[in-house]
């Protein structure tokens, strides 16, 4: 009887491991059966839009952080599966920046090439996952939540792919109990129409807090303030936008925030509001996993506990391999720089180490690698460093694989990030209309014709319209359905 491996989660970094096990089976590997459980009634992970928040119809948390009218805030070009470009999918050159429902046809088209939907089952929700140290098999119990039915499989492997963007952290600051206006996180944001003629705090310096805040200007907000606990965000941001220290209360609909006089602020600072959007991040969380099996890690490069050693205190050999149990594989729990094509970098990685093409070592050469990896990431400063070093970490990967035929080059991939950071930092609501090169094809993205500031509609229609006439038809049709 040959192995069985089960994958927990369809989005990106699923659905590569599905792809990388396709590619195997289609130059002649005898592969082990791969079944693929998906909570959603679509694969495609969080690139799937759901106006819900709290709990879905079936009782169960909301996986998605998507919003309406959300583009992608990095270049498609650093983020191209090898195997699979942009212009193959969609049949001509597209602008570097897309929308939510591009990107997402864009992985759903890759699975379908692949031909393995097959081995996807939706709207089923893992509930528990076991290892028997005496079987050596993990038992994986799952719920159809069409059905209502229970099922229970025994697997030899199982990679987690669930992500960790959709667990919120949710910080307190004092008087949210009786603040008079709406606070909300980021991961419940769905619309920045709801936010016209608002005053809003943005409490964060990540992706979402600058995305967020562009979007809520771009659909009207009356004012901005993004509030930092470490350092600004530091961007160019319009008039009506103010950047302040960390919040510290709330009172009525007023909120205070603290004294930073090393940046210009030496004394607390009040301003009234409407809505406070926490851009706080997410947590690791994976309830579907028994304790012993779960990964507990801040958001890092190199996931795992702050003080592990990597000799079996719960940390990633590779990026990838549990070293409590070398039979559980995760994918993508890194801080991203690199998305898709660091995902496939790892399925393939971890394929071959499943079907023994890769030998997994003792726990001192784990702890070895995990040690030096984990050390040239606390010596970390800038973003350039950040993602050269995951560019490096992809590029590892590679090349003890078949992937590398592919012709990825992390190199020139660093470079589309290094002029992507320039062109935020030069003008924060205009960076979308700039075009990229392909690593793969070598081709400029297009420039869009409607600057995204002035893109109303982020439908799939409207945006590969070939002209702004033809695209605000679109629209205009759009607006009457």
């Amino acid at each position: 009887m040959g192995k069985s491996v089960c994958v927990i989660g369809a989005g990106p970094s699923g659905t590569a491991v599905l792809r990388a096990f396709a590619s195997a089976k289609a130059e002649g590997a005898a592969i082990p059966d791969i079944v693929c459980f998906e909570k959603q009634a679509e694969a495609g992970g969080l690139w799937n839009y759901s106006w819900r928040t709290g709990l879905d119809q079936h009782g169960n948390p909301v996986h998605n952080s998507m919003y309406r009218y959300l583009w992608s805030n990095g270049p498609k070009e650093c983020l191209e599966f090898a195997d699979y470009s942009f212009e193959e999918h969609f049949g001509k050159v597209i602008p570097s920046f897309p929308p939510r429902e591009v990107l997402c046809d864009y992985i759903k088209g890759r699975l379908s090439k692949a031909n393995v939907s097959d081995w996807v089952k939706l709207n089923t929700v893992v509930s528990t996952t076991t290892w028997d140290e005496k079987t050596k098999k993990f038992t994986v119990v799952s719920r159809n939540t069409e059905t209502d039915t229970e099922t229970t499989n025994e697997f030899d492997h199982v990679i987690c792919c669930s992500g960790h963007f959709s667990t919120p952290n949710v910080p307190y600051f004092q008087g949210f109990e009786k603040f008079e206006g709406r606070v909300l996180h980021a991961h419940d944001f769905r619309d920045a129409v709801e936010f016209k003629d608002k005053r809003i705090v943005i409490i964060g310096t990540s992706y979402s807090a600058e995305d967020i805040a562009s979007q809520c200007y771009k659909y009207g907000c009356k004012s901005v303030v993004c509030s930092y606990r470490t350092a600004p965000m530091g961007f160019h941001w319009p008039d009506n936008f103010k950047t302040l220290p960390l919040l510290t209360k709330v009172k009525g609909n007023k909120a205070f925030f603290r004294a930073d006089a090393a940046r210009g602020y030496p004394e607390e600072t009040c301003e009234e509001v409407d809505a406070i959007i926490l851009c706080t991040g997410y947590q690791h969380h994976f309830p579907f996993l028994a304790d012993e099996l779960r990964l507990k890690t801040a958001n890092r490069l190199c996931p795992g506990p702050a003080e592990a050693k990597g000799d079996g205190d719960g940390t990633l050999y590779k990026g990838c391999v549990w070293d409590k149990n070398p039979n559980l594989f995760y994918l993508g729990m890194q801080d991203q720089w690199y998305t898709f094509n660091m995902f496939d970098a790892q399925a393939w990685w971890v394929r071959d180490a499943i079907m023994g093409k890769i030998q997994i070592p003792e726990k001192a050469a784990m702890s070895e690698w995990f040690q030096k990896w984990r050390a040239e990431e606390n010596k970390l400063e800038t973003d350039e460093d950040m993602f050269t070093y995951q560019g490096n970490y992809v590029t590892e990967l590679m090349n003890e694989t078949d992937y590398k035929k592919h012709g990825l080059d992390c190199a020139k991939v660093n470079a589309n990030f290094n002029e992507w950071e320039h062109n935020k930092h030069d003008n924060i609501m205009t960076f979308r209309d700039k075009s990229h090169k392909s690593v793969l094809t070598g081709n400029m993205g297009t420039i869009h014709h409607t600057p995204w500031i002035e893109a109303m509609d982020d439908s799939m229609k409207c945006y590969m319209t070939d002209t702004r006439e033809e695209y605000e038809q679109e629209a205009a049709k759009q607006r009457q359905e």
